[in-house]
């Protein structure tokens, strides 16, 4: 009989959105009535559709594909093509951070490589994390069983929490604008991370996802805009929520060629060979219609188009923030964020308020509790859905909390 990874044991039995689906699910079945009337503000999925250039870009490239003078078998790298690799260097630099074509590796989207980047790392490794967390950071290194250590995001700093300098972490997990939260690092804050990781000889995971909603200028777009980065971070981003690709699927990871460790025997061992030999063997890589549209994206027709939806996006933010300002509620993001993180009235539990919510609202959000033990008391709503909706959800609100 095999063994077992009985690490996974260790996980929840439902990943947190499971849970969701199923008690809405249940609400339903309860109250039929209700199915037309509940305005879902939960997951932070995308509901505007592709820029169009996008789409014809996706369509030029599925028809290269059935054409055989420009038809397209296995990538040869395995790391995306130099088109896609190119525009997307293009676009660091507009924003001043040095990133080289070469560096860049294209994914799937950002949560496979924040899950799988840690297979090039050992499993002693002590692996620190802000609290409340996306759930992938914490469930990948369960699965393989490492250690792990918390840094507490909480009211009093912000959710921006700063490293403690008595502690060792081997690799640290940060996001900004973060998910759950929309806080966001600035400069100062994110350079105190790097400062900490060099003093430990110790590496950022950096999830950059959702950089494309920052809107003040003391917020940096990349890690690679903060000195010394280079030496200690890995970047991931994705475009499912920059160009709306959740369906579709691509995103990219940044590896400095100078980031390297020493093996166990004092070998020099550079991160993105390691990265590069583990996805050679597990990873196929990403269509080419897929990287003709993702490459659009970053084309001054591209920018203009995407920057549509996030505005629309970031109006649905403000409706939802200036609903809980009239309250005085606290929150964090909308600002930088398409996540508005509030603090449940009343000192309800974050499930309580979700029940409580959906009951006498009809409005579904995200239990902060299913981030980690500072979301405990917490509640993410999203601004990814339709305006009348959104409206709707923040009228709803105002009625059902006014004091």
């Amino acid at each position: 009989m095999p063994a077992l990874n009985e690490n996974y044991l260790k996980l929840e039995k439902n990943y947190l959105f499971i849970n969701i689906a199923k008690r809405i699910s249940k609400y339903i079945t309860d109250h039929p009535e209700s199915k037309s009337n509940i305005i879902r503000m939960g997951i932070g999925d995308v509901t505007l559709p592709l820029a169009p250039c996008v789409v014809e870009a996706v369509k030029r490239g599925a028809e290269e594909m059935g054409v055989k003078e420009t038809f397209k078998g296995y990538e040869d790298s395995g790391t995306g093509y130099d088109f896609l690799k190119n525009a997307i260097a293009g676009y660091y630099s507009s924003f001043g951070a040095d990133v080289k074509a070469s560096e860049i590796r294209i994914s799937d989207g950002a949560k496979s490589d924040c899950g799988n980047i840690v297979d090039i790392f050992g499993d002693s490794n002590t692996i620190l994390i802000t609290d409340p967390a996306y759930p992938v950071y914490v469930d990948s290194n369960l699965m393989s069983g490492r250690k792990i250590i918390y840094a507490d995001c909480t009211k009093e700093n912000g959710f921006c929490a700063a490293p403690d300098q008595s502690v060792h972490a081997d690799i640290i997990y940060l996001c900004s604008p973060n998910n759950p939260t929309g806080a966001a690092f600035t400069f100062s804050q994110l350079k105190e991370w790097v400062d900490y990781a060099l003093r430990n000889e110790a590496v950022i995971i950096y999830d950059a996802a959702y950089e494309a909603f920052i809107t003040e200028d003391d917020v940096p777009r990349s890690i690679f805009c903060i000195e010394g980065a280079r030496k200690c971070a890995i970047e991931i981003c994705s475009l499912s929520k920059t160009a709306g690709f959740t369906g579709l699927r691509c995103g990219y990871t940044v590896i400095p060629e100078e980031l390297s460790f020493r093996s166990s025997d004092g070998t020099e061992v550079f991160i993105s060979q390691l990265w590069g030999r583990r996805q050679g063997s597990k990873f196929n890589g990403v269509s080419y219609p897929v990287q003709c549209g993702a490459a659009a994206v970053f084309t001054p027709e591209g920018r203009e188009q995407i920057k549509v939806n996030l505005e629309y996006y970031k109006e649905n933010a403000r409706i939802l923030s200036s609903a809980l300002d009239e309250l005085g509620i606290f929150y964090t993001g909308g600002k930088n964020s398409p996540y508005i993180w509030l603090e449940c009235p009343d000192g309800m539990g974050s499930w309580e308020f979700f029940d409580y919510l959906l009951n006498n609202a009809n409005v579904v959000g995200t239990p902060g509790a299913g981030f980690g033990k500072n979301g405990e008391g917490f509640f993410r709503l999203t601004s990814f859905g339709d305006r009348e909706k959104t409206l709707e959800a923040a009228e709803r609100l105002k009625k059902l909390l006014a004091k």
